[in-house]
């Protein structure tokens, strides 16, 4: 019995070994798959001053934002355009990563009981405003190129307040309770020190 036991112990450790070989392998594995992604992302974007500072941030808002997009292409892509957009019209990447947080949860079919629609909450009447009715808000792109700009421009008209721009941007100005929100989003969660 004691030469029996003897025996399962040791297949025992040697499947345990190599199933560590295997589960080593695997992780090299995936990181070698985001390494990839990461590289193409970075390359797609000509939003970052330099490749490790693109590396960096992607990586860091990427493991921040597991949670609520879990697929890692797809979180990658979005970060990216989050950037661009952010970049584009002069704003902090972080505080709209919060904005979105706050109005949509990262749902770019999210709809509000008034019609803004997208991951950044924007009202349709824009489109027609801008003479572009053909203009999908569900595509992030575009949802992000609206809602970054129209950001921009109330933060602009508040001569840089903060919470005031955030409560025009929602139509809330007078009330604390939605810069309250996206802010709290921002400083507990997203903040970037730069």
């Amino acid at each position: 019995m004691a030469n029996r036991t003897g025996i399962v112990t040791a297949v025992l450790l040697i499947w345990l070994a190599a199933a560590d070989i295997v589960l080593a392998q695997t992780a090299a594995e995936v990181d070698q798959q985001l390494k990839a992604l990461l590289l193409e992302t970075v390359a797609r974007s000509d939003s970052f001053d330099d490749r490790f500072d693109a590396e960096v941030w992607l990586v860091d808002m990427s493991t921040r934002m597991q949670p609520y997009l879990p697929e890692q292409q797809e979180r990658l892509e979005f970060l990216r355009l989050v950037h661009q957009a952010s970049n584009t019209a002069g704003l902090k990447p972080d505080l709209v990563l919060a904005l979105i947080h706050a109005e949509s949860l990262f749902d770019r079919y999210a709809l509000s009981r008034a019609g803004a629609q997208g991951i950044m909450q924007v009202m349709p009447f824009w489109k027609h405003e801008l003479g572009r009715p053909e203009d999908n808000l569900i595509d992030l792109a575009t949802n992000l190129r609206y809602g970054c700009t129209i950001l921009k421009y109330y933060l602009d008209k508040e001569n840089g307040n903060l919470r005031r721009g955030l409560a025009r941007y929602n139509g809330s100005l007078g009330s604390q309770k939605y810069p309250d929100r996206v802010l709290d989003y921002w400083y507990s969660y997203w903040y970037v020190n730069e």
